[in-house]
């Protein structure tokens, strides 16, 4: 494991980019992008433009280490290269940013009142090519819509019995059991979740420790315990459809939490803007985001 990038991931300012949008989102992403989806004939297509996009996000000069602790990457990215290096590569050795691999195969159907995750028969082989391909940790999403104690315990147990089988492959986890913004009784699965959380987080031995990605809580500063515990790397939170400048206001009323923002990063960015035009935009959605991680 890179102690380099561990100290920067524990111990800078800063947030992370989520620049992991897969096939099933792919279509929406380039739609906000401006590319609508007579732009692509095939998946292979669709995948080269977003990988255009992404390029032209991390080559761009407003994006790198000084203000971005690590970004998390959709398999399909890693497998290729940014300015004749590989992502990874690209990202750490060029821009001093911390590369994540998305590594979940999508959800289940709903069930109690949350989806899992599907099945990830081939995840041993998955984290065997991240580690040689640079990366240092993973991502995998779970999404809570209701608070059902059943459903939220099982959606936090499946999270840490595959990030003990990340965290013994060499890498880091970043949990993420989502609570829809949307959710009737939001706070209520916080509360449950939360629980879960701590109870899973026993079951660590003393020299592991996870990351979790949370969504932004009802009640300002409800993850600060995990803030504080030493078997949480960083606690980061997502934007979970808030707009950025919603995301920002909660972000900054949440002592210690960092973005991991997609959407929210991306917001107003263009495939018809011209490079000066991206690049200012992008630059101002990165400081945004960078100060209201910073409190």
């Amino acid at each position: 494991m890179n102690i380099e990038q561990m100290a920067k991931i524990r111990d800078q300012e800063g947030f992370i980019a989520a620049l992991d949008q897969s096939g099933g989102s792919t279509p929406k992403a380039l739609q906000a992008y401006g590319l609508e989806g007579d732009a692509y004939e095939s998946e292979s297509e669709m995948f080269d433009l977003i990988h255009q996009m992404r390029t032209r996000i991390m080559t761009s000069p407003s994006f790198g280490g000084s203000r971005i602790l690590g970004a998390i990457l959709f398999e399909n990215t890693m497998d290729r290269e940014i300015s004749g290096q590989s992502t990874a590569d690209y990202l750490w050795q060029t821009k001093q940013v911390v590369p994540f691999l998305k590594v979940d195969k999508g959800l289940s159907d709903e069930n109690d009142g949350v989806q899992v995750m599907k099945p990830m028969p081939e995840l041993e082989a998955l984290l065997d090519k991240a580690k040689e391909s640079g990366i240092f940790g993973t991502k995998m999403r779970s999404v809570i819509k209701e608070a059902n104690s059943a459903g939220i315990n099982r959606v936090v147990d499946q999270q840490f019995d595959i990030g003990k089988e990340i965290l013994n492959a060499g890498l880091v986890p970043i949990i993420e059991p989502e609570v829809d913004i949307n959710s009737t009784n939001k706070r209520e699965s916080e509360e449950l979740l939360c629980s879960a959380i701590e109870r899973n987080l026993g079951g660590l031995e003393d020299s592991q420790s996870v990351m979790l990605k949370l969504t932004l809580p009802e009640q300002d500063n409800f993850y600060e315990c995990f803030v504080n515990d030493d078997r949480v790397l960083r606690v980061v939170a997502l934007s979970g459809g808030y707009s950025r400048e919603e995301a920002n206001n909660r972000m900054s009323r949440n002592n210690g939490l960092v973005a991991s923002f997609s959407r929210a990063l991306t917001e107003g960015l263009s495939a018809n803007q011209t490079q000066e035009e991206f690049d200012t935009l992008l630059d101002s959605s990165i400081q945004q985001i960078f100060n209201a991680s910073n409190t």
